[in-house]
């Protein structure tokens, strides 16, 4: 597997576009991404229990036996608690999408972003569709179009592209994401769409996708919201014309591993743009007893206000790590743990063995002045271990969501 330059297009018979349709006052806000092909569809949604209307609507086309060919994506907009129009409108994106591209409406997803509880400008985006289709290409640039088109308080758009080899055909893997606030485990405001020119079931994808999902996007957080719309679509329209993999041999094993190094980079990058965030941290819980208890630790600390706040002041304050992974009501041994912290090669050590250790400030100080730092909490007590990613709070991440509407 090796990592390359590129995005959604990367994957054969796939195009891309983005471009402006007034649901924004300046900005591109509509982006298409479109499969030559029928591919087959995996998706994983919020678990907040208000949802947006296109979050609705695709989980019905997911859920049911229909191939997809498109994606139209909205920015500036989330057609969150909008009512029945706002599944009207839904509709209405599929239908003029489908239209323009000769294909059914219930070949078409849909997704929005953006305020929520504000009726969506439709006709803007029908006009904007219809005029901008035929934009759709299949170059890098094309997919940076959609990329930076479902943008909204993000500071730079987020690409991930990796290729490999099954039975001497090359696999392509691409995506796309956005996010930079309102993140939290379970995923946040945000949307990933990924492309894939591999031959696979229905089942299997959407089982990579879920267990991918666990280890990478619902490990992320930058504020502790899950928000109404996040949305993580893949498709995949068998192009690359390997023996289909419909059972979990080598080949499935090798696509899950290709799948999750793109789901990963993609969630470290939303993380690296974190609202006002200056840090990029990372919580490394080693010898749990189970898998899950890891998750939930690691979790907690990188959620933790109080721990994002320590770091935005490069205060080396590990007490805050200690008591977040308290609360989470997990028992484990303080007696048996080790504390410290990494970064650009440096090291300093917090905790051996249950015991506070002397540390030096200047030397804690140098490890936290690093724009990435590394949290690692050796418990001793088995044998799994978890990785959480988050970033620091600073001021500025109140200032940018004070007037986010306005």
């Amino acid at each position: 597997m090796k990592k390359i330059d590129g995005g959604i297009t990367n994957a054969k018979g796939f195009k891309a576009t983005g471009f402006f349709s007034g649901v924004r006052k300046k900005k591109n806000d509509t982006a298409i991404i479109y499969s030559e092909k029928e591919s087959v569809v995996a998706g994983v949604f919020t678990k907040n229990t208000v949802k947006a209307a296109p979050v609705y609507y695709d989980m019905e086309i997911v859920e049911s036996s229909n191939n997809v060919n498109a994606i139209v994506v909205n920015s500036g907009n989330a057609n969150a608690c909008t009512g029945k129009k706002g599944l009207e409108d839904t509709k209405a994106m599929a239908n003029i999408t489908a239209e323009v591209l000769g294909l059914k409406p219930e070949n078409v997803l849909v997704s929005s972003t953006g305020v929520i509880g504000v009726p969506l400008p439709i006709d803007n985006l029908i006009n904007g569709i219809r005029e901008n289709y035929n934009t759709l290409g299949d170059n890098k640039e094309d997919s940076l179009k959609a990329a930076e088109a479902i943008m909204t308080t993000d500071t730079f758009s987020k690409s991930y592209a990796v290729e490999f080899e099954l039975n001497k055909r090359l696999v392509n893997i691409g995506g796309i994401a956005k996010g930079s606030g309102m993140i939290h485990p379970n995923m946040g405001t945000m949307l990933s769409y990924i492309t894939t020119d591999i031959a696979i079931t229905k089942e299997l994808l959407q089982e990579a996708l879920l267990e991918s999902t666990e280890d990478s996007y619902n490990m992320i957080s930058v504020d502790g919201d899950t928000s109404t719309n996040d949305t993580v679509l893949v498709l995949a329209n068998g192009m690359a014309e390997n023996n289909i993999i419909d059972s979990k041999n080598e080949e499935y094993k090798l696509f899950k591993e290709a799948l999750h190094e793109v789901n990963l980079g993609l969630s470290k990058l939303i993380v690296k743009d974190g609202e006002g965030a200056g840090k990029f941290i990372e919580a490394n819980i080693i010898g749990v007893k189970t898998k899950e208890d890891g998750r939930k630790l690691a979790k907690s600390i990188i959620n933790s206000n109080l721990v994002k706040t320590a770091f935005f002041g490069e205060d080396a304050n590990w007490g805050r790590i200690v008591c977040a992974m308290g609360y989470t009501g997990i028992e484990f041994d303080m007696d048996k743990m080790d504390i410290y912290f990494t970064s650009d090669g440096n090291r300093v050590d917090l905790m051996k063995s249950g015991v506070p250790l002397d540390f030096s400030e200047d030397e804690a100080k140098l490890v936290l002045s690093a724009d990435e730092v590394k949290i690692f909490i050796e418990l001793k007590e088995g044998e799994e271990s978890a990785t959480a990613w988050g970033c620091d709070l600073s001021y500025d991440y109140v200032k940018i969501n004070a007037d986010y509407r306005t």
